[in-house]
């Protein structure tokens, strides 16, 4: 647990060790400190506390959020909808190459004693950690921008302020930057949708839209198919937030969870993936306690990765950051069936201005930001 204070800077660490079998339950709160002692525990603390954090990220935001979970979207839409559904041209661009990833990630990266169970804490529970996310956790209404940061207490609603909400955290970055996305989005969804289903009675009559949603909750998320929180579709509000939710999680949540891995975590000890180690103060012998005061440095080596492990996973965090040769960027490229059809093209060139716009707008924020880089496109 970490407690912050302004500009996102954490001034209290708290460590829970569960109780056991064999030993009693261990906690400790670690705050800002200009004794030696108490300074080295501290940067162990945040060592600790940003392997958890790590984990949380690869494998609940980003695997589960915007590969495993958008997985059964892809092959309800190829199962059930033609090719020239719109809503199927549609989510064409942003679904492009997700299966691909997924299958070989579950080749090589998520597999039993692959790399992510020998990087990253959880070890062999990594895939349970990230089931058990999407049991708790994952609700499908909870997906979209506005609702994500209402549910995680980001964000309260709010009709008078902008795009509907009040940020907890007035510069909160992701927040800010991702809901002026988020509306650029959703217009451009609903031009999309109204023009082609200008009545709610063709979209409950669209036997192929329905098939496809039906598969949606009742098969691919067939362990949550009874919940009362799935949205319904009848009318076009329905399917504007059903897609507009979709593209949201497949281009700009993955890109804000997955392209800038490699600039952040790529210098392992900023960010890094393990903790090898228990905290020198969490039940020492006398000999532990001896070496952490005399050579606390090799303290926080010990609980870092290994060179084997940084060296492998930053390599896998650089290919995983790359972007592809023949990369789309949303709102750059006219998709060829938009181009024919005069009403569509037209709601795309305003979908286009607004992405330019926000470019502009987050460029000028970031430019006042000494730690921050500038926006490089969202596939």
């Amino acid at each position: 647990m970490r407690l912050w204070h302004k500009r996102n800077c954490s001034f209290a660490i708290g460590l829970t060790h569960p109780s056991s079998e064999w030993q009693p339950q261990w906690k400790h709160i670690y705050t800002p400190s200009l004794g030696a002692t108490s300074s080295w525990l501290r940067k162990l603390a945040k060592a600790h506390v940003l392997s958890h954090d790590s984990g949380v990220h690869q494998l609940v935001s980003h695997w589960l959020r915007t590969h495993y979970a958008i997985e059964p979207y892809i092959i309800a839409t190829h199962r059930n909808l033609s090719q020239i559904h719109p809503i199927a041209r549609l989510l064409h661009p942003h679904f492009r190459y997700t299966l691909k990833i997924n299958a070989l990630a579950r080749q090589s990266l998520i597999n039993a004693g692959g790399v992510i169970e020998s990087a990253f804490s959880p070890g062999k529970y990594c895939m349970q950690l990230c089931s058990d996310a999407y049991d708790q956790l994952w609700h499908f209404d909870h997906e979209a921008l506005p609702a994500d940061l209402v549910s995680r207490g980001m964000a309260v609603e709010d009709e008078t302020a902008p795009h509907g909400l009040k940020l907890t955290i007035e510069d909160h970055l992701y927040a800010n930057d991702g809901l002026i996305l988020w509306d650029a989005i959703k217009q451009w969804v609903t031009s999309f949708v109204n023009n082609y289903y200008p009545k709610a009675s063709l979209v409950e009559s669209d036997e192929e839209l329905q098939a496809w949603w039906n598969e949606i909750r009742t098969v691919g998320h067939g362990d949550k198919k009874d919940e009362s929180w799935w949205p319904q579709l009848k009318t076009q509000d329905d399917l504007i937030g059903i897609v507009s939710m979709m593209i949201w999680v497949a281009s700009g949540h993955h890109s804000a969870v997955n392209f800038g891995q490699y600039d952040f975590a790529g210098y392992f000890p900023n960010q890094p993936t393990i903790a090898r180690t228990k905290m020198p103060n969490d039940d020492p012998t006398d000999k532990e306690w001896h070496i952490f005061i005399n050579r606390p440095e090799d303290a926080l080596l010990k609980c870092f990765s290994s060179k084997k492990q940084a060296t492998v996973f930053m390599a896998i965090l650089d290919v995983l950051s790359t972007h592809s040769t023949d990369e789309e960027y949303i709102g750059k490229t006219v998709e060829g069936p938009f181009e024919a059809e005069p009403a569509i093209k037209k709601a795309y060139e305003e979908f286009r201005a607004r992405i330019n716009e926000m470019e502009i707008i987050i460029d000028s924020t970031t430019r006042k930001l000494s730690n921050y880089l500038e926006l490089v496109g969202n596939p």
